[in-house]
């Protein structure tokens, strides 16, 4: 068959192959543009009470190693360690529980109790920041259920937000000045990390 409009097959071809790629470049294109939204949204579901913020940073293990955090808070209750979880399924745990598991559908697996490494975040943050309180969360998306109950430091990314509530510009500022000098330090020790989490987070 003959192509139409007299093209040859060679320039068929191409505008065949240039209209594949056209459609090809649209659909990463927006697909690329929705993960983006997707992630700001999550930035500003976890940071909204807080009046400073890292993201993706290591932090010293103490032992000649690092700890990479997904977000450190300044909150007027101290800093938070935020740990993110973006799993799909019903997760059961414990606060006694070594692993965890996960069902979905008729799949079953087992991860560690994130728990543990946690603690160990929030003691390598304790030891930079000195006297300035901090605390942690292990904070998963609506796509994980817990049927059985959230375990200890357990919240969901929409419950962050009342887990630490926004306050007024001068409020925040004069609650979290006592915590500025810990901060610092904590900003001074904090490096890029190379183990950022390229896939955001869907919590749509």
């Amino acid at each position: 068959m003959n192509p139409p409009f007299g093209l040859t097959q060679f320039q068929l071809a191409a505008l065949v192959a240039g209209a594949l790629a056209v459609g090809f470049g649209g659909f990463f294109g927006v697909r690329a543009w929705l993960m983006r939204r997707r992630d700001s949204r999550r930035v500003a579901r976890v940071t909204s009470g807080s009046a400073d913020y890292l993201r993706n940073v290591l932090i010293p293990d103490g032992n000649g190693g690092d700890f990479h955090l997904d977000f450190l808070l300044l909150t007027s209750r101290g800093i938070i360690v935020i740990d993110m979880r973006d799993i799909t399924g019903n997760v059961f745990g414990g606060d006694q529980m070594t692993d965890w598991t996960l069902m979905t559908g008729v799949s079953r697996s087992t991860f560690t109790n994130p728990q543990t490494g946690l603690y160990d975040r929030i003691a390598s943050v304790k030891a930079v920041a000195q006297d300035t309180p901090v605390e942690g969360r292990i904070v998963f998306t609506r796509r994980a259920k817990f049927p059985k109950g959230l375990p200890r430091f357990t919240v969901m990314l929409d419950s962050v937000a009342a887990e630490f509530p926004k306050l007024g510009a001068t409020e925040l500022e004069v609650s979290v000045a006592k915590y500025r000098p810990g901060w610092a330090r904590i900003k001074e020790t904090c490096r890029p990390s190379p183990h950022y989490r390229t896939s955001p987070i869907a919590v749509a």
